[in-house]
């Protein structure tokens, strides 16, 4: 996808290096339907340079900054040098993955879309999520709940979400506890069962969440919790101690939650 208006100064763009003369380099933006950019060549490198074409060759994929903008002489000033290699790395990537959700719209509403309705979906998702690829993440962990603030209609958003399950590599973190499960009732043992059944959610855990449960010694159990990040896993993992908490101390027991082993157990 290619933004139609103008890039903003100190934004980073991607470029192809279209031209290359003793002044300086044109840049075609990548990411900008019909702009082109001028890096004058003190703005290639540091230092003094005396060849332009030791530094880049036309072709060449850059990352450059946004100097200046003047829609009046339709000119764009860049810089290639005030760019460091973090930048340039976190760029790209962020370039590529954007190029990987325009190819995901077209898996997701055919190549033949018209023009306007491919702009009206993916300004709404860059409205709501900043970019195409952050939408189609979304929308691969959480589903059609996270699309609801974007206005799009039914049909838009189960294509977005089915595409995004089938295409998009969701990152997840991991996080484990420990709780000590402890009941002197004469039911004890049901009890327990029922805090671990609390424990695992009754079947209501979130869908992007997996949380397990298991026996680790008397009366110790593990909890594991996977999830898209370490707030919402760290968050699922104290939930998941407290419902069985509350199960067991309901019933006089006790419950003690710890984030290592026992000794005793290992």
């Amino acid at each position: 996808m290619k933004y139609s208006g103008w890039p903003e100064p100190s934004e980073l763009v991607v470029g192809k290096v279209d031209e290359i003369e003793d002044f300086g380099v044109f840049v075609d933006l990548e990411e900008y339907e019909g702009k082109r950019g001028l890096c004058h060549i003190s703005e290639v490198a540091s230092g003094w340079i005396k060849n332009v074409r030791d530094h880049v060759s036309e072709g060449q994929t850059v990352v450059a900054k946004v100097l200046e903008v003047d829609e009046s002489a339709q000119q764009i000033d860049l810089s290639i040098k005030d760019v460091n290699d973090h930048q340039r790395k976190e760029k790209i990537q962020e370039w590529k993955n954007e190029q990987k959700a325009d190819n995901w719209m077209e898996l997701a509403f055919g190549e033949d879309i018209a023009d306007e309705e491919y702009s009206d979906i993916a300004n709404a998702l860059l409205s709501e999520f900043g970019s195409l690829y952050d939408g189609f993440e979304a929308a691969a962990i959480h589903g059609e709940s996270a699309l609801e603030d974007t206005g799009l209609d039914e049909s838009a958003v189960e294509s977005l979400v089915e595409t995004a399950r089938d295409n998009v590599s969701v990152p997840y973190v991991n996080v484990t506890g420990y709780v000590d499960l402890t009941c002197p009732d004469s039911a004890g043992v049901d009890v327990i069962k029922e805090a671990l059944q609390a424990a695992e959610g009754n079947g209501e855990v979130p869908e992007e969440i997996q949380l397990e449960v298991t026996y680790v010694g008397s009366p110790e159990y593990r909890i594991q919790v996977q999830a898209p990040d370490y707030k919402t896993a760290e968050g699922e993992l104290e939930e998941s101690a407290a419902r069985a908490r509350s199960v067991v101390e309901a019933e006089g027991g006790s419950a003690q939650f710890h984030r290592d082993r026992d000794e005793d157990d290992e």
